[in-house]
């Protein structure tokens, strides 16, 4: 499960990963990643329906997010991108989370969409890495693997800093408390409880060999895709 540490120094905030579990030659996603993906999924479907049935004001603080069409890469598949190539620990992912639902909360008038959700959650996981891991990749890097450009994600960060009024700080607190919502959402999906975070596993992995993505179909700086 998820656990707060109030003694462990390699995080700012406190946050403790498991201890390490037994290497594998393919090493799997930690479960937060899925269960994290699965909430994420099912809230983006409604949250579509809605829109699509026009029952739902058009969206506007979080317009600075929306790109021309949803990427085709799933929710699942980028956060594993994410995790793969950025080797950001298991509680970025949990703190990102809790950006993005300050955000909805924030600013009713916004939902959280499939035009939206790819943007947000590399600019969130990147920002929470910044936070919390001691050694962290520079914007360029997560724009790579993240599918925008350099300059974008750099836009999408200064936005996000200000939507949130630079509220980036999570407590243990805080953290604890949506690490239990996520096992509330896992036990109600039948998933078996087991570790959700687990360690960052160190990859030999680069941009050198990341597959190009590109999530870069916004209206602004769509023709500047790399």
């Amino acid at each position: 499960m998820l656990s707060v540490s109030d003694n462990h120094h390699h995080h700012h905030q406190h946050l403790r990963r498991p201890e390490p579990e037994p290497s594998q030659d393919e090493p799997t996603p930690p479960r937060v990643l899925t269960i994290l993906s699965h909430h994420l999924e099912k809230l983006v479907a409604r949250n579509d329906r809605l829109v699509l049935g026009n029952r739902q004001s058009q969206q506007k603080s979080l317009k600075g997010f929306d790109g021309v069409r949803a990427p085709s890469i799933s929710i699942p598949k980028y956060l594993e991108r994410i995790y793969k190539y950025t080797n950001c620990s298991p509680s970025c992912f949990v703190v990102g989370y809790v950006y993005i639902d300050r955000l909805v909360h924030k600013y009713p008038d916004s939902l959280l969409v499939s035009l939206n959700v790819h943007r947000l959650l590399v600019t969130c996981v990147m920002v929470a890495s910044k936070m919390l891991d001691d050694v962290h990749y520079n914007n360029a890097f997560f724009a790579r693997v993240g599918g925008v450009t350099n300059a974008e994600l750099n836009r999408l960060e200064l936005e996000l800093l200000f939507l949130l009024d630079f509220g980036v700080t999570v407590s243990s607190q805080v953290f604890e408390t949506y690490c239990q919502h996520l096992e509330k959402e896992m036990l109600r999906n039948g998933t078996a409880l087991d570790h959700m975070v687990r360690p960052a596993i160190t990859n030999s992995s680069s941009t050198a060999d990341a597959t190009e993505i590109s999530v870069e179909d916004h209206t602004q700086s769509s023709s500047s895709h790399e």
